[in-house]
């Protein structure tokens, strides 16, 4: 099998303007259904952005 590799990118080619990018929506899992981020209240986007996330190594190490 031959090796191939990707063609080398260059960081100068890679930068965009400010008026090139567009923006992202951020999805959760509310209740069994997605929804947007966007159209959470105040309170709970407030309650979204404090969310710590599952990591099972740190779960494992509290238990020992």
């Amino acid at each position: 099998m031959p090796n191939i590799q990707a063609p080398s990118i260059k960081p100068s080619e890679t930068i965009l303007k400010d008026e090139e990018r567009q923006p992202c929506e951020i999805w959760t899992r509310v209740m069994g259904y997605h929804r947007p981020v966007s159209s959470f209240n105040i309170g709970k986007k407030g309650e979204f952005y404090e969310r710590t996330f599952f990591t099972e190594t740190a779960a494992c190490a509290q238990k020992a």
